[in-house]
């Protein structure tokens, strides 16, 4: 039996090794789909599969220009190339390091502070908490589009309708939840802290010698320069247009990555079945402490997919495809930046990203 003074230890190399005994396992109940994969990769079409690298590129000049924008509403000039690079980092993070994407969270701020003084930590948070809320809120016309498309084809059924219903209220709810919370000093001070003391009690649990490794009152600093930031954007909401647009065309290409993958083998599927797939797996995100929700990103992909009439073994090579196409675009640009950022910052952008 494995000892909890070795678990604090080796939390990191545990997590690890799930990770690889899952994508094993993936890899074993898929094997025949996978080799049946590539066995007919000289049946698919590679000038379509090439289009994920445009669409994937312009869905990060979508990311850059929607961080740019919101930092402009605040009243912070930031670069585009900067948003750019910090993007792919951000990606990489988030597919790598399993921590259903706070990793991603704290190391923006720490990687805005290395960019400019001008852009505090606070500030920072408020972006991404904006950019989230406003990419969620963007989806949910994409998936009322979905549900027209997959009307127009015939293939709505009661399941369908309330997969689609049940992402739409959540992704009402959580909106309406983070305004709440943001509108009041408060409330969003009560809840910070409530997270901050959770986060301490596990980080303790890990490493006992830190009763408090992140200091409640830096948070409560943090947290009333949020609220601060917030009013201004409430006061000026008018100024959310153009990230919206960009939220939209991010989402729109993640979208299209997928549809391309179809097209390359042949099949011109309904758009709708890949809008309601893609945002019922982007939440493995959220309940998968897996890097980059593997295994449960594809099992929810391809279980949505079947139920809006697309044939699993059809799916199945086309998700495994996409998944391993968008990491080998993805990954290796991030991966570059990403420490090229730690050269010069290695302390503190390690920290924040473990």
């Amino acid at each position: 039996m494995i000892k909890p003074s070795y678990i604090r230890q080796h939390w990191k190399l545990i997590i690890n090794i799930i990770t690889i005994i899952a994508l094993v396992i993936l890899v074993f109940f898929l094997r025949s789909e996978i080799i049946g994969t590539f066995k007919n990769l000289a049946r698919v079409n590679s000038w379509a599969l090439l289009l994920l690298i445009p669409i994937e590129l312009w869905n990060y000049d979508s990311q850059a220009r929607l961080y740019k924008s919101l930092f402009q509403a605040l009243g912070n000039v930031v670069s585009y190339r900067g948003m750019y690079q910090i993007a792919l980092e951000l990606n990489f993070i988030n597919s790598v390091f399993p921590s259903a994407g706070i990793s991603g969270v704290s190391y923006f701020g720490v990687r805005l502070r290395s960019e400019t003084d001008k852009i505090t930590g606070g500030k920072a948070s408020l972006v991404q908490m904006l950019k989230l809320m406003i990419v969620l809120v963007s989806f949910e016309v994409l998936l009322i589009l979905g549900l027209i498309f997959l009307a127009l084809g015939g293939h709505v059924n009661n399941l369908t309708i309330l997969v689609a219903s049940s992402v739409s209220t959540l992704l009402v709810i959580g909106t309406f939840a983070f305004i709440y919370i943001l509108d009041s000093s408060a409330r969003i001070n009560a809840t910070f802290s409530f997270i901050t003391k959770i986060l301490n009690w596990v980080i303790h649990f890990f490493r006992p010698g830190k009763a408090e490794a992140i200091h409640i009152e830096r948070v409560r600093h943090v947290v009333d320069e949020l609220h601060n930031n917030y009013r201004l954007i409430h006061a000026n909401y008018k100024l959310l247009k153009k990230p919206f647009m960009f939220a939209t065309m991010a989402n729109l290409s993640e979208v299209l990555a997928i549809y391309a993958v179809y097209v390359a083998f042949g099949h011109w599927i309904n758009v709708g079945a890949v809008i309601l797939a893609y945002a019922v797996a982007n939440f493995a995100g959220f309940i998968s402490v897996l890097p980059g929700g593997i295994g449960v990103y594809e099992a929810l992909m391809t279980g949505i997919l079947a139920i809006s009439g697309i044939p699993v073994s059809l799916s199945i090579p086309v998700v495994i495809m996409y998944r391993v196409l968008n990491t080998l675009i993805q990954i290796p640009p991030g991966y570059y930046f990403y420490h090229k950022s730690l050269r010069r910052q290695p302390n503190e952008a390690n920290n924040a990203s473990a």
